[in-house]
């Protein structure tokens, strides 16, 4: 059962229902893409970036230290929205100032700027 036809708005793209009833994303240059692939392949790149990092490690501690694991939960989860919607949202801003070839450069350089300073920092040790 439909509840709503008129099409959802992501950035600049529309996201419609095609008779297959499968949601798909319009003007999309790669080729129609479904939301729920995207949803997925976000939600599989952020779960595998975070498992054993700081933020996972220190949430650990917290929960071992505060004796109160759903209070911990709730906090780093919450943190976790909000750091997350801070980047969608400056991930849009972006998209409308700068062309995705630009963007996909500059966070190339940014990452390398990153690894060199970890480097360097080994290195010194």
């Amino acid at each position: 059962m439909k509840i709503d036809t008129a099409p959802l708005s992501i950035s600049k793209l529309s996201v419609t229902e095609n008779q297959s009833h499968q949601t798909i994303v319009k003007d999309d240059p790669k080729g129609k893409t479904s939301v729920f692939m995207v949803f997925g392949t976000t939600f599989i790149t952020i779960f595998l970036a975070e498992i054993g990092d700081k933020t996972q490690l220190s949430t650990l501690l917290m929960s071992a230290e505060s004796h109160a694991p759903w209070v911990v939960f709730l906090g780093s989860g919450v943190a976790l929205i909000t750091t997350s919607l801070l980047g969608v949202l400056l991930g849009g801003w972006i998209s409308t100032k700068l062309s995705p070839k630009t963007v996909e450069k500059s966070a190339g350089v940014m990452l390398l700027l990153i690894s060199l300073m970890l480097v360097w920092d080994v290195i010194r040790g």
